[in-house]
């Protein structure tokens, strides 16, 4: 991977960049998300935002090298922090875990102000992805599944607008599983809930072994609406 040859993951996220969009990429790693739409994708401006120090040089570097120091300017500084009130109207950010992008929005709301897209990827845990933008008046407008080098990664697209409109049908399963994944399951989306109902039943045996204490008994019916979700969900598509 390089700034002009992006991973399926990252290139997956560009695509959901407008044309002449001013962006903020937070958790930059090498900068190669921004240099790669500065040269392709017509971005007006970006901010390379990292919060440690390896990065940070290696965004400078690659940014410096690539002529783009005019376009591109990178930042150090945790989540947020490194973009000003009205500076940007697009963030992305990617390859961290969903709890940890929720916790950089909720940390960072006086910046969203201008900011008119939100490109979320997170490693795990798109539901606290999801019920946060459900809490703070976002729509989710757009998802997508992928599969890459044996790891599934869900990418969300959100807007400010009406944040219950992708869940009128069944809302405990969109926020689980996605609304719009849930409707256009392709075999990423598949594989992915195959394994993880399977996980949840192998925690449930072992559960079934255990003490049983408020905790458990709590613990093991989370599991069955988890799983509960997962088989009518594949269930209505193959039906």
């Amino acid at each position: 991977m390089n700034t002009n040859k992006l991973s399926v993951r990252l290139a997956t996220v560009a695509k959901y960049v407008a044309k002449g969009a001013t962006i903020a990429d937070i958790g930059s790693d090498h900068a190669y998300l921004p240099c790669y739409l500065a040269k392709n994708a017509g971005i007006r401006f970006a901010i390379a935002g990292e919060v440690a120090a390896g990065p940070f040089q290696s965004a400078e570097k690659n940014v410096l090298s690539e002529g783009l120091s005019d376009t591109i300017s990178v930042r150090m500084g945790d989540g947020l922090e490194v973009i000003q009130p009205g500076e940007v109207d697009c963030i992305t950010i990617a390859g961290m875990g969903g709890a940890l992008i929720t916790s950089i929005l909720e940390n960072g709301k006086d910046k969203l102000g201008s900011v008119k897209r939100l490109v979320l990827q997170p490693n795990i845990s798109a539901i606290s992805i999801r019920n946060w933008l459900l809490a703070n008046n976002w729509e989710l407008v757009d998802e997508e599944i992928i599969e890459e080098d044996g790891k599934i990664y869900e990418i969300l697209i959100a807007e400010k607008g009406d944040p219950d409109k992708p869940y009128k049908t069944n809302k405990d399963m969109g926020l689980l599983l996605g609304p719009f994944l849930v409707k256009n399951q392709d075999a990423a989306f598949r594989k992915k809930w195959t394994a993880e109902k399977k996980n949840w039943q192998r925690i449930y045996g072992a559960l079934e072994g255990a003490a049983e204490t408020a905790e458990t008994i709590e613990k093991k019916q989370e599991l069955l609406n988890k799983i509960k979700l997962i088989e009518e969900a594949l269930k209505n598509e193959e039906s």
